[in-house]
């Protein structure tokens, strides 16, 4: 009997040896007299940079260069996005510090009220409170530019999730000045176009400066002034969110990020594109060796090893010697689902011919899935649970130091009496 051991995606020469020289010991150990044999495929068929990275932005960064001011922006509004009240919370909880001197001197164009009467901030909620929840389009630049980006539908939600917060209430109680009024109806035309952003997701059609624009459109009618950003949340959410998102990280690391990931998404990519070379090769180690072999897929390598044995079979060609088949945290019916597998139509049963099939997956692992509710009612697949306590992504490779593993190993080579 002979097992052939084929590795995942992003596995190189060094890894692969690595994790060989441990599957072949354990396997060894349970099978003294078994040949246990791998498939190396990473150097010739994984994925490269074929250019260098150069269709990579800002693979090579400046050393020591300054945070750019749109990776600023865009980091203050991935926050705006997860807590819209986020800015406003800044104000209600912090106030301000500066007793509201206004940086541009005192104004002519007082619309607050009774000033000493009431918190010039209680007229910005007012203002807000009166603004109508589905503004007329046409004929109203609100309401054109709701309805032209796709947030026409949330901008209710939004402004009454505002209007009505303690957030803004307590902001309102602590903007005693007109300059702090001001602010704080740039904060809440911030959080109620984030609001209404948060409400669309991936179905807004907004670009930064019509994000702008509502912004600029919604303080002006809070009595608020374009000219003064919301100084004090500001400031407070900007160093906040260079520090917290990952939209600053991806920006600087795009390119080391890139390098980085190119082994493991590029061999699948790659796979996808000209999986036919890997498994003419796959095929050929297979049948290098007579007699009965138990085929190991993990992770990209069982996608291979499935995609293989159907197209195989259903040719009415079975690959030589294979018994049995063992996929460890396999994408493979993941794929079957999306209709993704070279072998098989979406919905198509494994082929006659198709080997016992032995599915090893972990709850944590991500990468993992299950064949037999894939194909319902086949008797020649089994899914098998192994908890390795991991969290992803250690646990898409820790399948290999679980005893676990290779006592369903075993079990499953005595069900299909080889040795």
């Amino acid at each position: 009997m002979r097992f052939l051991f084929v590795h995942g995606t992003g596995v190189r020469r060094e890894r692969h040896d690595r994790l060989f020289a441990l599957v072949r010991e354990r396997l060894t150990a349970r099978f003294p007299g078994a040949r246990v044999d791998s498939c190396y495929w990473g150097d010739r068929f994984g994925a490269t940079l074929g250019a260098g990275g150069r269709s990579v932005p800002g693979l090579r960064p400046a050393a020591g260069a300054a945070p750019d001011a749109v990776d600023a922006e865009t980091a203050e509004w991935t926050l705006l996005l997860a807590d819209p009240l986020c800015e406003l919370r800044v104000l209600a909880e912090a106030g301000w510090a500066d007793g509201g001197q206004d940086p541009y001197g005192p104004g002519d164009d007082d619309a607050f009220a009774m000033p000493g009467v009431r918190p010039a901030g209680a007229g910005v909620l007012a203002l807000l409170a009166g603004l109508p929840p589905a503004p007329p389009h046409p004929g109203d630049e609100l309401g054109a530019l709701l309805h032209g980006t796709g947030l026409a539908a949330g901008f209710p939600a939004a402004l009454t999730a505002a209007a009505d917060s303690a957030e803004a209430a307590r902001a309102a109680d602590r903007a005693t000045g007109e300059p702090q009024a001001r602010e704080l109806a740039t904060a809440l035309a911030r959080a109620v176009t984030a609001g209404a952003l948060a409400a669309a997701g991936a179905d807004a059609d907004c670009t930064g400066a019509e994000r702008d624009r509502l912004v600029e459109l919604l303080t002006t009618r809070l009595g608020g002034d374009a000219r003064v950003p919301g100084a004090r949340a500001a400031a407070v959410l900007g160093r906040l969110a260079m520090r917290v998102t990952t939209q600053p990280l991806l920006n600087a690391w795009r390119g080391s990020l890139t390098v980085g990931a190119t082994p493991a998404l590029g061999d699948i990519l790659r796979y996808q594109s000209r999986g036919h070379d890997l498994r003419e090769f796959l095929h050929a180690r297979i049948a290098a060796a007579p007699g009965p072999t138990v085929l190991i897929g993990h992770s990209l390598g069982g996608i291979a090893l499935v995609d293989l044995l159907a197209l195989a079979a259903a040719r009415g060609e079975a690959v030589p010697g294979t018994e049995l088949l063992v996929t460890v945290g396999s994408q493979a019916p993941f794929l079957h689902e999306l209709g993704a597998l070279a072998a098989l139509e979406p919905g198509a049963k494994l082929p006659y011919g198709f080997p016992r099939w032995l599915n090893v997956y972990d709850r944590q692992d991500v990468l993992s899935y299950l064949a037999g509710p894939v194909f319902p009612g086949d008797p020649r697949i089994t899914d098998h649970e192994i908890a390795s306590r991991q969290p992803f992504p250690a646990c898409h490779s820790a399948y290999w130091k679980q005893d676990a593993l290779y006592e369903r190993i075993e079990q499953a080579v005595a069900e299909a009496e080889l040795g």
